[in-house]
């Protein structure tokens, strides 16, 4: 029973299919003249346009990329590096990516000036924090839609009406964990440029995208051969990008948020039973993930137990979990100690089964019963 797919997603055999078809019919290199590169690069850019429809927010650009990592990177030093001479002030949050805060945490080194929104205890930044921070030099603002760790949605919308009073500003959103899942219609106004990974969406790793208004301006940090607009060099992989369009394509036609919201809801109503557990961001955090912490064991106990019931989940994040350290973003949210080390994730997917729902509870209440028992102590 699988309760990790902000890990990562299975893909879907329909995306499968699309990637092994496109590999066997479009293999030609889309940037050759021949006829059979002209035929694959059309497959190329009806994939760029399909992904940039179904984003919408007046993002008419895009370039496909390695994955969110990769997408994050070329958002911020691209847009940084290209417009430096606008100013030299740049605003992140506590609780971002590593792929975004690391980056920052570079151009800190190489003279840029970096401020840190602060989040509250359900990993939300303030608007007010975030007007009296923009500066007339600030360039760049990068906020993630929904934390990877904690699942707490900021308000983009209303971050982008904000920092978009502020002509040199540019507001950049890593939206890999939210994209297909929560919608932007409706939106009066959004990010410049918004981050994406295939395999949060039921597609195949190694492929993202990033999509961006017109008016951009970009700096490579891959030099090559001048592919993808002359801003990411290397050739690229059709049956990716025509795959990852239709993993786009599929997740907002069957993704089903108000079976998410239930099954949360459920789930958060059955955790606050227990004296030795802690719901993290109850009130502001997607539908499809959860954050629990456990009193008096490590998240790893708590993963470990529940894998041996057959059930899959997570610590705080796939990307740290590894590291015995607390996270930045449970720091961020300021958490009793106690809980501190216990945090596990839980986030639903698309075949997720009542079933399985159910089994979870099981196994957590005897969890709970060990815990009480003093196990790992």
């Amino acid at each position: 029973m699988y309760f990790d797919h902000s890990a990562t997603t299975k893909p879907d055999e329909r995306v499968l299919r699309t990637f092994m078809d496109a590999s066997v019919s479009y293999f030609a290199n889309p940037a050759s003249l021949h006829a059979e590169g002209k035929r694959t690069e059309k497959l190329l850019e009806r994939a760029r346009t399909q992904i940039l429809a179904a984003i919408g927010l007046e993002l008419t650009e895009g370039i496909f990329t390695s994955g969110g990592t990769e997408s994050n990177n070329l958002a911020i030093l691209g847009y940084v590096y290209a417009n430096q001479h606008k100013g030299r002030h740049l605003i992140t949050t506590s609780i971002e990516h590593p792929s975004v805060l690391r980056v920052f945490q570079d151009l800190e080194k190489q003279g840029f000036t970096v401020d840190y929104l602060t989040v509250d205890k359900e990993g939300r930044i303030s608007m007010d924090e975030l007007k009296s921070t923009l500066q007339d030099d600030t360039i760049l603002v990068s906020i993630m839609h929904v934390n990877n760790e904690i699942g707490s949605i900021q308000p983009i919308e209303q971050c982008a009406k904000i920092i978009h009073t502020f002509p040199r500003a540019k507001f950049h959103s890593d939206c890999v964990q939210s994209f297909g899942k929560l919608s932007f219609a409706g939106f009066a106004d959004g990010p410049d440029l918004i981050s994406l990974s295939a395999h949060k969406m039921y597609g195949i790793k190694n492929s993202g995208f990033l999509a961006y208004r017109k008016n951009i301006q970009l700096q490579p940090i891959v030099f090559g051969g001048g592919q993808e607009q002359k801003l990411r060099s290397g050739t690229v992989s059709v049956p990716h990008a025509a795959a990852l369009a239709k993993a786009v394509r599929l997740l907002m036609e069957e993704v089903d948020l108000q079976q998410f919201q239930q099954w949360r809801n459920e789930l958060v109503e059955f955790f606050s039973e227990f004296d030795e557990c802690k719901v993290l961001a109850p009130n502001a955090s997607a539908p499809y993930i959860l954050s629990v912490a456990f009193a008096q064991i490590t998240g790893e106990i708590a993963i470990n137990f529940l894998q041996q019931q057959g059930i899959i989940v997570s610590t705080s994040s796939a990307c740290s979990s590894k590291n015995s350290d607390v996270s930045h973003v449970i720091e961020a949210i300021s958490i009793p100690q106690k809980f501190e080390k216990g945090v596990i994730r839980i986030s639903l997917g698309k075949d997720q089964t009542i079933e399985e729902i159910e089994q979870l509870k099981v196994a957590v209440r005897q969890l709970i019963e060990l815990i009480r028992k003093g196990v790992g102590k």
